[in-house]
């Protein structure tokens, strides 16, 4: 059974790291919101939600140098750098808090939204260590358009999708609810 589901999640882990790979290119149709609707949030997330924290986190490391590498965005320096940050927080803090947290029909919206406020933080974090350490500022101007004010489209669609999202998996009778 345990080696079932570990392959169970190692798929489907692959399919969303897949999904941090295709995503941008149908969200980049859309010219003028397309990059604000962050679109490889949304396979990390549901990593963390579905297959737990560990696998959520390699997923958000993974995703952002891998695309990178293959298709030179989002910039290696700084942007998928932080990214990896960023995202890994996403994957682990959803699977982590999802599992922590009383099972009640609230609990996937208060893992999302504390999972999307702190992987900011740690974003917002490893911008200014690594913008400071090439010797440009990151100021809180710049903090809050990232964070906040540029990516409203993508918040929105990330807290009305990815419950719905969640919960018809789990209805499925898939995803990893311990």
């Amino acid at each position: 059974m345990n080696n079932k589901l570990s392959m169970k999640k190692m798929v489907t882990s692959a399919i969303c790291l897949a999904l941090c790979l295709v995503l941008p290119f149908l969200t980049g149709q859309i010219p003028q919101i397309g990059a604000m609707l962050s679109p490889m949030h949304i396979p990390v997330l549901l990593c963390g939600f579905l297959c737990g924290p560990l696998w959520g986190a390699v997923v958000g490391i993974t995703a952002p140098l891998l695309r990178s590498v293959l298709f030179g965005m989002p910039r290696l320096f700084p942007t998928a750098i932080a990214m990896c940050f960023e995202l890994c927080a996403y994957g682990f803090f959803a699977g982590f808090l999802y599992r922590r947290m009383p099972k009640k029909p609230w609990r996937v919206y208060a893992a999302l939204i504390c999972a999307m406020i702190l992987g900011r933080l740690v974003w917002g974090a490893a911008q200014f260590v690594l913008l400071n350490a090439s010797g440009s500022a990151f100021t809180l101007q710049a903090f809050m358009a990232g964070a906040l004010f540029n990516a409203v489209p993508g918040i929105i669609l990330h807290i009305v999708l990815i419950p719905i999202l969640v919960k018809a998996v789990e209805k499925a009778g898939y995803g990893d609810n311990q």
